[in-house]
């Protein structure tokens, strides 16, 4: 097929699974169609925008900004290229988050940075008593994420606010908050040209950390303590050798924490929990 070959001489390693997919979506069928059916004609109107799409992913842009949406926890998000593109690794923020809010009744979840709305939605979607805080620096961002939200028909239990870090959030909120997730940007400014070439087509604010990747998080951690109840938690999406250091930004603000690994081994996630008092 002329997409595989065009995308493989461009270097891209997932080059039959994006043809089938950006061909599935010009068709407006779902993937499985073309694997049950792998001679499928392309009908005469269609191939237009086939090619057109083929040549985009050639160019480095990522499938899911082609077709407009991207899975995540078992959802489907709506993304274009003012989000981040939610990632598998991520989810591991959404599992871990919802393990910790068992036994609370009703809690209350901040989701900083929400970009699409993924982490914040998800929990919204799986814990039906939850009321859900999105915060974000771009208005375009919280457009997205409030169209997931309606999406998913979380909307009443969401609220949006648009500023940086915690700052938007109600006074109201301080010592309720049972869990803030945050992927915030990690990525060492250095190390942002070495990324692949579809990941620096996201947003570079939603990428970029600064020297060490912590800049961010620094700002975060003791803002969040505020807003924390005691005993709530912080989760925090972190790449590998920032456990570490952060672990001494989070003692030095009071709380106690851990980490954990993804399923690449790589450190993933750091926890951090406002002690009791």
């Amino acid at each position: 097929m002329w997409g595989r070959e065009r995308l493989q001489a461009a270097g891209v390693d997932t080059a039959v699974l994006d043809t089938r997919v950006l061909l599935a979506h010009a068709l407006n069928c779902e993937p499985a169609l073309l694997y049950r059916e792998p001679d499928f004609a392309v009908p005469p109107q269609v191939q237009a925008q086939f090619y057109g799409l083929v040549e985009s992913r050639a160019q480095g842009t990522p499938v899911a900004y082609l077709i407009g949406q991207k899975e995540f926890y078992g959802l489907d998000f709506a993304v274009n290229r003012g989000v981040l593109i939610p990632r598998p690794e991520t989810e591991m923020l959404v599992q871990r988050g919802l393990e910790l809010l068992a036994p609370a009744v009703a809690p209350r979840v901040v989701d900083v940075g929400t970009g699409s709305g993924a982490l914040g939605v998800t929990v919204a979607k799986y814990r039906a008593d939850a009321e859900v805080w999105a915060v974000d620096v771009s208005s375009a961002a919280l457009a997205v994420a409030k169209r997931n939200a309606t999406y998913h028909d979380v909307l009443t239990r969401m609220h949006f606010s648009q500023g940086d870090l915690l700052t938007p959030l109600p006074r109201i909120l301080e010592g309720s908050v049972d869990l803030i997730l945050a992927n915030l940007p990690y990525i060492p400014e250095t190390q942002i040209v070495l990324l692949p070439r579809e990941v620096r087509a996201e947003p570079s604010v939603a990428l970029n950390g600064g020297v060490d990747g912590l800049d961010v998080y620094r700002r975060l951690i003791p803002a969040a303590r505020a807003y924390l109840k005691p005993g709530g938690y912080l989760l925090m999406e972190i790449g590998p050798g920032q456990a570490l250091p952060l672990f001494h930004i989070v003692h030095a603000e009071g709380f106690s924490g851990w980490h954990e690994y993804d399923l690449a081994g790589r450190e993933r996630v750091v926890f951090a929990c406002r002690t009791l008092e």
